[in-house]
């Protein structure tokens, strides 16, 4: 696991050392630099998979090409004697020589056959291309953007900003995406020169023709009928098993975070079945009922006899929440990010690499809003009559919500805001209005709204898929790549291995769906080998307490960052801001849209962008 750098031009040789130090806490083991024709290629290591004979850059034995790479290739063994038969040689046992040596074999058809979670760069000397290319899933993440005629590729937004000569200028639809959705969607930012490579996307850079970029993967849809649930079960128990003993392959220490919820308890079991000793979990422990699961995740350590670490949530304080925001690349505002963060501290301090439940939800259907289809939501006179009153100005804006019907209510409830004039959720009311224009309201969600509609609209298996490459890929794996490789810890997901994802994705998503809601077939599996105390209880997300935390320990912090508004973000409006803030620090109103504007004023201090 490394943060990984790439430029091709002139334009950035002379800041090319100051933006690889940025990586560093990626890659804490090593940092390693490779002129390579007319590109410069950095590495940041953390060493994982064969310590000594690992080290990137990467060169192939003729020379020609070179290589930065970031992740973990579950099936690299497998892959090298498949190489080794067709006649190629290695000289490490690194999945890194793997990578790149398939790569020389099969062309850019290698992702194909990667089972793992990657982001990297090739530089091929003979015609001055580059070839980049993220996982299925987008587990790791790889940033790219040209200026000067050169090319720019990194882990993270953070080594552009290193470059001086790499403009700096405000997204506006990335704006818009990260209000609406708490997070930039790829391939947008907040910085409208640099773009998000998409999950399962890669590109082909060539000196004068630019960038082409393509999907070497997309979700498929459902294609099979849905097998005996008891047969499935007991399947899905196999590919799960087969999952984590493939993902313990390492030359570290590993542990697993432990929240207690049914995905990474269902981990630390397969962990103790496949015999990983000693077994070390890490949790963290809240003061609120409702946010607590700390006593489950007791239970499933004293059940596998792990060695537990707990971290106390009270000590996520002003400080925690500054120090941890300051370690985003770009503002992500899921709360549940500084949690993971203080939690990945505690959990570098005893392991190198950590198994974690991520990607349950996703793809196994655990979200309650997979329940709430568009079919449940018809159209209906009264419906019909509100909307038409409502664009004759005839019925207050604060009416919207009970006007819409079907796929148009779903994306209401998704988004924190977005095109809902003069509703709560109206967009332009925080912008100035040359911004909010600039924002193109009306495309809120529009990746979310295409990847829905290309599944078969908005039933549960369409809900299912758009989340994969939204919030699933831009959020949770974001959230926990950032805060875990911020103290440079590796976090694996075997969740959402290839095998896993192709035999669910190919199934209809009722399989995931019984009386007792979602995610049917993990609560299967919790009853047969978790304790009770795991599945026989409320699903629990793992957040913090806003409110609390408003009124108490991040008082002052907010308030600060409120007043700053005016100096960091002058188009933002002040005036709703204010009151948004006012009525969120006497814990009412939507404490979430708080969250959301502090996190991005907070940024904004340390990573100012023009408006132009």
């Amino acid at each position: 696991m490394c943060g990984i750098l790439l430029t091709v031009g002139d334009a950035f040789c002379a800041d090319f050392d100051a933006a690889l130090a940025t990586l560093k806490s990626r890659g804490p083991d090593a940092s390693e630099v490779l002129t390579h024709g007319d590109a410069q290629l950095g590495h940041a290591r953390l060493a994982v998979i064969d310590i000594d004979g690992g080290r990137q850059p990467m060169t192939a034995a003729n020379g020609r090409l070179a290589m930065v790479y970031n992740g973990e290739i579950y099936n690299f063994a497998a892959l090298r004697r498949e190489l080794e038969a067709a006649g190629r040689a290695f000289s490490t046992r690194s999945d890194s020589e793997v990578l790149l040596t398939g790569y020389l074999h099969w062309g850019e058809a290698v992702v194909e056959k990667l089972d793992g979670m990657f982001a990297f760069a090739i530089h091929d000397r003979n015609d001055g291309s580059v070839f980049l290319a993220r996982d299925r899933l987008g587990i790791k993440p790889l940033f790219w953007g040209e200026h000067a005629g050169g090319l720019v590729a990194a882990s993270t937004l953070a080594p552009f900003f290193a470059l001086t000569t790499f403009p700096k200028r405000l997204d506006a639809e990335g704006l818009r995406d990260y209000l609406a959705f708490q997070t930039p969607l790829a391939p947008r930012t907040l910085v409208r020169d640099i773009r998000a490579l998409p999950p399962g996307g890669c590109l082909r850079w060539t000196p004068g023709s630019g960038a082409a970029t393509r999907q070497w993967w997309t979700i498929p849809d459902a294609t099979e009928r849905a097998p005996d649930h008891e047969a499935l079960v007991a399947e899905t128990d196999r590919l799960l098993a087969q999952a984590v003993k493939d993902q313990l392959v390492a030359d570290v220490p590993l542990g697993a975070f432990l929240s207690g919820g049914i995905d990474s308890s269902l981990v630390v079991h397969y962990m103790a079945q496949s015999g990983a000793r000693p077994l070390k979990t890490f949790s963290v422990r809240f003061a609120e009922a409702g946010f607590d699961e700390s006593p489950a995740a007791r239970a499933v350590a004293e059940r596998y006899g792990t060695e537990h670490h707990v971290l106390d949530a009270p000590q996520l304080t002003a400080d925690t929440l500054a120090a941890a925001l300051a370690d985003l690349d770009q503002p992500l505002a899921d709360p549940a990010y500084v949690p993971t963060w203080a939690l990945s501290r505690l959990t570098r301090q005893h392991v190198t690499v950590a198994l974690s439940g991520d990607g349950g939800d996703e793809l196994f259907g655990g979200y309650p809003r997979f329940l709430d289809i568009a079919d449940r939501h018809p159209d209906s006179t009264a419906k019909r009559l509100l909307r038409a009153m409502l664009k004759h100005g005839l019925a207050p804006a604060s009416l919207t919500r009970r006007a819409l019907t079907g796929a148009d209510l779903l994306l209401y409830r998704r988004v924190e805001l977005g095109d809902y004039p003069g509703s709560r959720k109206d967009l332009r009311r925080y912008l100035a209005p040359e911004l909010a224009t600039a924002c193109r309201p009306q495309a809120t969600l529009e990746l979310w709204r295409e990847l829905a509609s290309r599944h078969g609209g908005y039933d549960r298996g369409a809900l299912l898929r758009a989340d994969l490459w939204t919030y699933l890929s831009e959020n949770c794996l974001a959230k926990t790549d950032r805060a875990s490789m911020a103290h440079g810890l590796e976090v694996r997901v075997p969740l959402l291995a290839n095998a896993l994802q192709d035999r669910m994705l190919r199934l209809p998503a009722s399989v995931h769906f019984d009386s007792g809601g979602g995610k049917a077939l993990l609560r299967a599996l919790a009853r047969r080998h978790l304790p009770e105390a795991v599945w026989n209880r409320e699903k629990h997300g793992f957040s913090v307490p806003l409110r609390t935390n408003y009124g108490g320990p991040w008082r002052e912090w907010c308030d600060a960052r409120i007043a700053s508004a005016p100096l960091h973000a002058p188009w933002l409006a002040t005036g709703p801001l204010t009151a948004l803030w006012q009525e969120a620090r006497q814990g009412k109103g939507n404490v979430r849209l708080m969250y959301t504007f502090a996190v991005l004023l907070a940024w904004l201090e340390n990573h100012p962008l023009e408006l132009t």
